[in-house]
């Protein structure tokens, strides 16, 4: 039964959290303050630090990795910051190396901006070095030319540039010249509309060479460019979940609202993607719902979950889909919501073969209450969190809000609050709540 299933998940977890407490006190030693050095920054010292950008002053304790705690002012040893303070002493001017690597990209001496006029596939390797540019002509293609040119010493080391599409119609040539043994072509920009779009997909791999896109504005005769590019691949790096859950009157069932609230990030130092439709939209929406059932006590438990790792291609919600907190038999329905605010009056929604019937219910309110002109719906695919469920027999929903005024700027620099449209956030409110009442 359901009381038992979670009452056994509380005992692993809690028999974990005492195997780890047993493992730090048995490697613990006591340390006396008074004889720790305070004329040079080391683990454990307390450290008054000035931004000299801002003005901002701060304060922090550098401890263990265990110990950190930033709401009590304890910082990781393991943290940029630590790092760049350890050794040093009162007045040193410190620069911390935040984990942004160089972006810099020249065309004949003229600089490019980032997420503008380029960006940097999420699997090229990175790049330093001035290098010729080798243009496809695409009306007089000619594949064995290509490669012949590319053969001469003059041409070594040079980028190829091609449109992007045509690359698809001679796939098995440009996978030849993406390789180091099929070409000696340095690398590859491929052109693309604007605005360019910045994706981490499929990041978990690095190609041979580096892969650049840009926009159609990129010079048609140029002659070299200038780089210095870093993208590090980081085999160890963690992302998170978070999981809030409301009691409801019954523990047999529950209901899972779902949102990612990872994004791109940034590119390079001062490029940064803030993804306010894609997916703090989405994000804010769950939180709010929470706050709604928080208040008002529901028939069943609710479980509020923000995903990481959905831009890596769906790395949060794969994990707790095969470590669920609940199991998954007993969710009545999911609800997933990415990129919901927007202003097109129909809302886009797919759906598992199991929450057929729930969509029906979708159906019959809508058309009742008229929140969307038309609920458009599209064919289940592995776009975002609801697919792992889908794929496990769970009933559930993915809704978005596409093809409206802000849908075009999706995974660019330009996806900003400034930008945000929310016309339809309320009206998927509405519908999400009602149909918990009447499901």
């Amino acid at each position: 039964n359901a009381e038992y299933d979670a009452a056994k998940e509380a005992q692993g977890l809690l028999e974990m959290r005492i195997a780890q407490l047993k493992d730090t006190i048995a490697n613990a030693r006591i340390i006396d303050d008074s004889r720790l050095n305070t004329e040079e920054i080391h683990l454990l010292n307390r450290v008054k630090i000035k931004n000299v950008a801002n003005g901002a002053s701060m304060e922090y304790t550098i401890v263990s990795e265990t110990e950190a705690d930033l709401r009590a002012g304890k910082i990781s040893i393991a943290t940029p910051i630590a790092k760049a303070l350890l050794g040093h002493h009162v007045g040193d001017i410190v620069e911390v190396q935040a984990p942004a690597g160089k972006m810099k990209f020249e065309v004949d001496g003229k600089r490019l901006t980032p997420g503008i006029d380029f960006t940097l596939r999420e699997f090229s390797p990175g790049a330093k070095g001035t290098y010729k540019l080798y243009y496809i002509d695409t009306l007089n293609y000619d594949a064995q030319k290509i490669f012949a040119d590319l053969a001469k010493p003059e041409n070594k080391d040079a980028f190829v540039v091609c449109d992007f599409w045509f690359t698809y119609k001679h796939s098995a040539d440009f996978r030849r010249l993406q390789s180091k043994t099929g070409c000696q072509n340095a690398g590859l920009i491929y052109t693309w509309n604007e605005p360019l779009k910045f994706y981490k997909a499929y990041g978990e791999r690095v190609v041979e060479k580096p892969l650049l896109w840009v926009t159609t504005t990129f010079p048609k005769d140029a002659e070299s460019i200038t780089l210095d590019i870093e993208n590090e691949f980081l085999s160890d790096y963690e992302c998170f979940n978070v999981i809030a859950k409301v009691e409801g009157k019954r523990h047999d069932q529950c209901y899972v609202f779902t949102a990612h609230y990872d994004h791109l990030g940034k590119l390079g130092k001062k490029t940064y993607y803030a993804g306010a439709h894609d997916n703090a939209s989405g994000t804010a929406a769950v939180v709010t719902l929470a706050a709604h059932y928080a208040k008002n006590k529901p028939e069943y438990d609710m479980y509020f979950i923000a995903f990481g790792g959905e831009d890596a291609y769906l790395r949060g919600s794969e994990w707790y889909a095969e470590h669920p907190m609940a199991p998954l038999s007993e969710i009545r329905y999911l609800f997933n919501l990415d990129m919901i605010g927007d202003n097109n009056t129909e809302e886009y929604c797919e759906v598992s073969p199991e929450g057929e019937r729930g969509y029906q219910l979708f159906e019959a309110i809508n058309n009742e209450k008229h929140y969307f002109t038309a609920l458009d719906r599209g064919e289940l695919a592995g776009n975002s969190d609801h697919y792992p469920f889908a794929q496990r027999n769970v009933p559930c929903i993915f809704w978005e809000n596409k093809d409206g005024d802000a849908f075009p700027n999706y995974h660019t620099t330009l996806d900003t609050w400034k930008n945000f449209i929310a016309d339809r956030y309320e009206p998927l409110f509405k519908l999400l709540v009602d149909f918990v009442e009447r499901y």
